[in-house]
């Protein structure tokens, strides 16, 4: 049974397709670029260009997945939105609020508001101390909870509401699998009571059994507490599922946006279009797709190529897209696009590059 059978046998809702409110989080024109550093001097070099232009919203309550190959800058989109990592350019705002430039103690207020699931359940949890402490840093840090007997409360509240025992407050993480270890992680996200989370690739180092049952978590306690989710992830059977919303990315640039049903039924980007030939359909359905297989690597974030990134490896490349780089723009209702095969325009004669047939 694969993860998402399991995942529909749950008691998940079966619509997930919210109303379009205001948004809660504006991303615009974000970029995060990293230094080379070389030499005995370790003089700067050039630039590691993680995100490059990014753009997008978060409306109340919903889930916006973020896909895209390993190193394509997903979760360096969630760390910068959260202001783990200073932006080089862009802006983000939370309720109209631009918290782009704010510093350390303008940000604590919004630490509340915006929090965090990592990847790894072992390494994001503190060895020496236990479940309980862990999950009650944040509200000794935020001075929540008058007491340490209001605290303690909050903290077996959490637990229970993450599928966790009373007993297991006073054990180390090393006592706990990787499931309850993430659903640690999960408590210690939700005791500030927040209405945003990143998470990053939050089930990607688990089972698959055990993926399925964080997902559901993760959806049911979106249901109950009305959370707001930036989910970044590979894998797009999981973001299929949770997500109301899929942005797909490409070394550093988002170059499809729209909603999962449309994305999944139909593809704008020839880059959109691999990822999904890839995801496996059970043999007993009638859709299957053609597996398009891309050739060439990755080309290197340091040294993007010119105009559009994906040209290298795109069978439909000509020559505008060697030198222009596409902008994100509608091409239908809620359905945005980064190609010139969209554009609008006439189409040019499409020519095949020699590193996409290799």
């Amino acid at each position: 049974m694969n993860l998402a059978t399991q995942i529909a046998q749950s008691n998940a809702p079966p619509d997930r397709s919210p109303q379009a409110p205001p948004p809660l989080v504006q991303v615009t024109a974000l970029k995060k670029h990293f230094p080379v550093h070389q030499g005995f001097f370790s003089r700067v070099s050039g630039q590691v260009y993680a995100v490059d232009g990014v753009s997008f919203e978060l409306r109340k309550g919903e889930t916006l997945g973020l896909v895209g190959e390993s190193g394509c800058g997903k979760s360096t989109v969630g760390r910068t939105v959260l202001k783990l990592l200073e932006p080089t350019a862009g802006q983000i705002k939370v309720d109209g609020r631009d918290i782009t430039h704010l510093d350390q103690s303008e940000m604590l207020a919004y630490r509340r508001r915006l929090q965090m699931i990592y990847q790894d359940p072992y390494a994001s949890l503190n060895p020496r101390m236990t479940a309980g402490e862990i999950v009650a840093e944040p509200l000794i840090i935020h001075e929540v909870g008058g007491s340490t007997k209001e605290r303690t409360a909050r903290v077996a509240t959490l637990f229970e509401r993450v599928g966790l025992r009373p007993e297991h407050i006073k054990s180390y993480p090393h006592e706990f699998s990787g499931g309850q270890r993430q659903r640690i992680g999960i408590a210690r996200a939700l005791a500030l009571s927040p209405e945003v989370i990143v998470g990053d690739e939050p089930v990607s180092a688990l089972d698959v059994s055990i993926q399925a049952q964080i997902i559901n978590l993760l959806m049911d306690l979106q249901d109950e507490l009305k959370l707001t989710y930036l989910f970044v992830a590979h894998d797009l059977a999981v973001v299929e599922h949770i997500s109301h919303r899929v942005a797909v990315m490409y070394l550093g640039r988002i170059v499809e946006m729209t909603d999962k049903a449309t994305l999944f039924a139909q593809p704008l980007h020839p880059y959109t279009e691999a990822l999904l030939s890839a995801v496996p359909i059970a043999k007993t359905s009638s859709k299957q797709r053609k597996r398009i297989i891309l050739k060439g690597d990755v080309p290197s974030p340091i040294d993007p190529p010119p105009g559009c990134h994906f040209h290298t490896r795109c069978p439909y490349a000509h020559k505008r897209c060697r030198s222009e780089a596409p902008p994100l723009r509608q091409v239908t209702h809620d359905h945005w696009a980064a190609c010139h095969l969209h554009d609008g325009g006439p189409k040019l004669p499409l020519a095949k590059p020699a590193s996409a047939l290799a």
